[in-house]
């Protein structure tokens, strides 16, 4: 018996906005196979990365004052190993939604407890873990790409998040 598959008809499509994931310490998984790593995994963000494609992205594409999934297709995720502080909240060990709320000079950054979700078409401020709000940094040079990545600062570390011209930076503390 033969088995005739039309694999063009059973793959999906590669995606516009493909999947990316953030780690702190940076490239870990990397560090880890390598037998470099120096620290213990901490954070991994999971999101996705839409392109600019000639946009206006903020105040257009992304609105300001809405709630914004940070990225495309599913809603960006925050995995965290230790129990953190993110702006004056305390939070638990685990894994948490990221969504934000953009306005021109400062956005409020959101953990939310309901995982695996796509968009923010759900979203349920009953469930927020956190808001903090931190402000918004104007650059000249336009990001193509929505990107997200750990640093370290200041005893802690930031999670800068950016596109087209526009970026903030979330700081993170560990317990």
């Amino acid at each position: 018996m033969q088995l005739h598959l039309n694999a063009q008809s059973k793959f999906p499509p590669v995606d516009k906005s493909p999947l990316d994931f953030s780690y702190y310490p940076v490239n870990y998984p990397i560090l880890r196979i390598q037998e470099k790593a120096n620290e213990p995994l901490m954070a991994r963000v999971t999101y996705s990365r839409p392109q600019k494609n000639g946009r206006k992205v903020f105040g257009e594409l992304v609105e300001y004052g809405s709630i914004w999934r940070l990225g495309a297709n599913e809603a960006t995720e925050i995995e965290l190993y230790r129990d953190a502080k993110i702006g004056a909240a305390r939070v638990k060990k685990g894994r948490y939604t990221m969504y934000a709320i953009p306005t021109t000079d400062k956005w409020t950054i959101i953990l939310n407890k309901d995982t695996d979700v796509w968009g923010a078409f759900l979203y349920d401020p009953k469930k927020d873990v956190v808001r903090t709000e931190v402000p918004v940094q104007h650059n000249s040079d336009a990001l193509e790409s929505f990107s997200m990545y750990f640093d370290k600062s200041n005893g802690g570390v930031s999670l800068f998040i950016g596109w087209d011209t526009e970026m903030v930076r979330v700081p993170i503390s560990f317990f």
